[in-house]
């Protein structure tokens, strides 16, 4: 059988500066490379978020929805974080002893998630 894994996910980027700061900034992401304005790569911990120009993406591509996880203890900063870099919070749904989801739009009106998972319950 062969083993499939997530390389990266990207969103198309019409202004690069702009939309790579946003997520710098926002999320605090590590930048792992830049390709001028063609495609900026960020490293997460297991997968990569990328930004593509119109150029680089797949002809016809619309846009994705990035779910970036969190520990619960930090969604209040980063929520104040990603406001204060431009963003807009959409909406928040909590989903009990699962965690918690806010629903953000970059921008450039791209949507992204960020997840916080419930804290554990003493036995």
């Amino acid at each position: 059988m062969v083993e499939v894994d997530m390389q990266s996910v990207y969103i198309v980027a019409k202004d690069m500066d702009r939309l790579s700061e946003f997520y710098r900034s926002a999320l605090n992401l590590p930048m792992q490379f830049r390709d001028a304005s063609r495609w900026t790569q960020f490293r997460l911990q297991r997968s990569a978020f990328a930004l593509s120009s119109v150029e680089e993406a797949a002809q016809g591509a619309t846009g994705a929805v990035p779910v970036f996880q969190i520990a619960g203890e930090h969604r209040d900063d980063m929520e104040q974080k990603i406001l204060a870099a431009g963003g807009q919070l959409i909406g928040k749904r909590d989903m009990g002893s699962h965690g918690s989801v806010s629903t953000y739009q970059d921008p450039e009106d791209n949507l992204f998630q960020v997840f916080s998972k419930a804290p554990a319950r003493e036995a």
